[in-house]
């Protein structure tokens, strides 16, 4: 059940990052996509219950922006873990359009808004 809220201090999202570069199918994107919303879930239910429920209970909104390289992924990543913000890195499988075990996107949370958009806040829409 969504409740209303009335203070943004209580938004939550999970923000997906996708890897431009790779010029990637929509179909395989959005297998990607999924692929990183389903495991950065799953940890937070487990690891981050309050947050998961927060998201949940909230929309579970979702953001899906793009970065220019793997480097650029890793960067993110390694700001998400100095921060203790669940991530999850996607490999491929290798089985369709690009090379086995290719880092495809990166999912982030779910997390306070706020603190996402200061991490990601200037990167571009896919």
């Amino acid at each position: 059940m969504l409740r209303f809220r009335d203070n943004a201090d209580d938004d939550f999202k999970m923000v997906i990052l996708v890897r431009n570069d790779l010029k990637m199918t929509k179909g395989k994107i959005a297998a990607q996509v999924g692929h990183a919303s389903v495991n950065c879930a799953l940890s937070s239910k487990k690891n981050d219950s309050k947050n998961f429920d927060k998201w949940t209970s909230t929309g579970q909104a979702k953001v899906v922006l793009r970065v220019d390289s793997e480097e650029e992924l890793f960067q993110f990543k390694a700001i998400a873990d100095a921060q203790k913000i669940t991530n999850s890195i996607i490999m491929d499988a290798g089985r369709t359009q690009i090379a086995p075990g290719s880092v495809t996107c990166l999912g982030l949370g779910p997390e306070k808004v706020s603190l996402l958009d200061k991490i990601t806040g200037d990167l571009k829409m896919l």
